[in-house]
């Protein structure tokens, strides 16, 4: 694994950034938010990795190493906070919706040609809008017993199909109620919630790169296009059409 690079602050800046293009291991002495007005995001932690488009941020603790990678052609920003006051919990990594209007405050955030007092209003607002944000995390915690990474593997390697805990038990060497209680220790869900996450995780990527939203459906297991635009808009705030078209 690659060494953990240390930027001691977290800059308040805004990219423009071509779809495949990633960010290595790298950690602040400050909190950061990231968000991308445009593409996809998907941020990879010691935790797990975390999925984020046009509705959803994520934030990053002080001190937690984090790398990006980016799908689609990206316009990416960065909010830095010192470590006093965070206006979210520091505890761990986390996924916030991002309303109207903090979306405006975190692209207007990184205008260099802002004077500092208008700045320290937008962000005395910024901060008032994050409070109430609810946290909404697309998440795939990082599995750490081998029984449990060889079926998270088995489960992503085959996306498209049906696959009950059962039978990935069967393959992983495992009882299935041993592997079901490893997914509620380890993951923090049951397998289905986990595998619900792992399918919007990969339907996020591949509509940003620009398959059909019935290509996607099928490639992520749903078994109607239906089911999975009703599933996806509950999870992402949008229709996988409004999401493709906002890539």
């Amino acid at each position: 694994m690659s060494e953990i690079r240390h930027e001691s602050r977290a800059r308040t800046v805004a990219w423009q950034l071509a779809g495949g293009h990633e960010i290595g291991r790298h950690r602040h002495d400050d909190h950061q938010l990231v968000y991308v007005s445009s593409g996809v995001l998907v941020v990879q932690t010691a935790a797990g990795s975390w999925v984020a488009a046009c509705h959803r941020a994520v934030w990053l603790p002080a001190g937690t190493w984090h790398q990006h990678r980016f799908y689609g052609a990206s316009r990416f920003h960065t909010v830095g906070f010192p470590t006093q006051r965070p206006p979210l919990p520091d505890d761990a990594p986390t996924v916030v919706a991002v309303s109207p209007l903090l979306r405006e405050l975190l692209i207007a955030c990184a205008d260099v040609d802002l004077a500092p007092p208008e700045v320290r209003r937008i962000r005395a607002v910024m901060r008032d809008q994050l409070a109430r944000s609810p946290q909404q995390p697309i998440t795939l915690p990082t599995p750490r017993d081998p029984r449990l990474v060889d079926a998270c593997a088995l489960a992503t390697d085959h996306l498209d199909e049906s696959l009950p805990l059962g039978g990935i038990a069967a393959q992983v060497g495992a009882g299935e109620r041993t592997l079901s209680r490893l997914f509620r220790r380890e993951l923090g869900m049951t397998y289905p919630q986990w595998r619900t996450n792992l399918r919007l995780h990969s339907a996020a990527i591949l509509l940003s790169g620009g398959e059909s939203v019935t290509a996607v459906a099928q490639l992520c297991g749903w078994k109607t296009t239906s089911s999975f635009i009703e599933a996806f808009r509950r999870a992402m705030g949008q229709t996988p059409g409004a999401y493709k078209g906002r890539r």
